[in-house]
């Protein structure tokens, strides 16, 4: 994971729950190309078929609210989203994202669709059009299982360490 994220915004309001990140009718399988292919089906049919590498999914407040689905985090990563930038997530989300390795930063930032926005994990700061917004810095341990690809690989890594 790098620490500079650069991407193409795209913008959802507040709310955006589990069930519009990834409809719970495709979570019957564990391919992770069927999540990609309907990440945020339930809000916008198309999105997968637009989003790039890279880009950037932004939100407003409760992003990621509703059940327990880690399957969202995955659906938004495997789709090719590099951060999730809202002004907060439903905390279940944020832990799954984290987990998965899925960077996000809570930041109030004003950006249209198609902004470039540039997020600095390790500064706590987002920038649009060269515009600055402060964002809430994720603690040193959290960036570590980020910068590690989610916690699964975090501790096989710790595991390796203690050999």
């Amino acid at each position: 994971m790098e620490s500079k994220i650069k991407g193409k915004a795209w913008i959802f309001g507040d709310d955006i729950d589990t069930d519009v990140i990834i409809p719970g009718k495709y979570l019957r399988t564990t391919d992770m190309q069927v999540f990609a292919d309907h990440a945020m089906e339930g809000i916008d049919p198309d999105f997968s078929k637009k989003v790039e590498k890279g880009d950037v999914v932004v939100g407003g407040n409760n992003f990621g609210c509703g059940s327990s689905r880690e399957q969202a985090a995955l659906a938004l990563k495997y789709a090719g989203v590099s951060c999730v930038v809202a002004k907060s997530f439903g905390r279940i989300f944020f832990r799954n994202a984290i987990n998965v390795g899925l960077p996000l930063m809570e930041s109030d930032i004003e950006c249209n669709e198609g902004d470039i926005v540039e997020v600095d994990l390790l500064e706590g700061t987002v920038s649009v059009n060269g515009k600055d917004f402060k964002g809430n810095k994720l603690p040193d341990f959290l960036l570590e299982i980020l910068t590690d690809g989610g916690l699964v690989e975090h501790r096989k890594k710790l595991q390796e360490q203690n050999k």
